[in-house]
This record gives structure tokens, sequence and C-alpha cells, in this order.
């Protein structure tokens, strides 16, 4: 006499995790997404851990989510795995400033960002 289980967002082979108030502008993280969109699970991983960029670290952080959630809660194999979307959403903006010359006020804004990453599993052609 409980409430109905709630329908799954996403497909029967995908899994998903989601990352917020990541404090980096979204295009910045567009460009860390971008790099990982398409590949398969453990090359993606490679590359996230070797990049330069200081997001890097959390966008790795997601994936490793994404891929546990698909192995514990899903059952798919997770060498099978590729990172079908990874996409970027703007969040919260904290409006900060700086005193100027002649009694002017220079508007700082330090941008928030929330990540979305989606892997699906996908049979190997033999």
């Amino acid at each position: 006499m409980g409430k109905e289980k709630n329908p799954r967002r996403v497909a029967d082979n995908e899994a998903m995790a989601k990352l917020r108030m990541l404090r980096t502008s979204p295009q910045k993280l567009n460009l860390v997404a971008a790099m990982i969109r398409g590949k398969k699970v453990d090359k993606a991983l490679t590359d996230l851990t070797f990049s330069q960029k200081r997001i890097a670290e959390d966008v790795r952080k997601c994936l490793q989510s994404a891929i546990a959630n698909a192995e514990n809660n899903h059952n798919l194999d997770v060498d099978e795995l590729i990172v079908a979307e990874a996409y970027v959403g703007k969040n919260l903006v904290m409006k900060r400033g700086r005193p100027r010359a002649r009694g002017r006020f220079g508007a700082l804004r330090k941008p928030f960002s929330e990540l979305t990453i989606k892997v699906r599993q996908i049979e190997e052609q033999a």
C-alpha cells in the first residue's frame, strides 16, 4: 500500500551520475567533458587521470560514480561501457566585487556548474 516505484530516467542498458555545485565555469568544464564523450570508460579514465585541467579530477570521480552505479545498481558489464553522454549545465553564480578607481565598483562573477555523465553498455562485435 506504499508509493509506486519511480520510473527509470535512463534506459535498461544505461547508468547515470550527476555532480552539482562544481566551482568552475560551464565553458571550462565543457572542454573536459568533450574530451571523454563517446570513449570507452577505461580510456576516458586514463585521459582524465593525466589531464592538466584542474577540474578533470572531479570529472573523473563523477565518471567512476557512473561506472559504480552501472555495475552495482544495474548489473552492467564494466568492460563494455562507453561514455554515451557527458553534458554540462549552469548553476548559481556568486556575485563578488572589488573597489575600483574613482569610487566605482568592479563586479566579479564566480560561476558554478553541474555535470551529468551517462554510460551505456554496448555489445562488442566478435
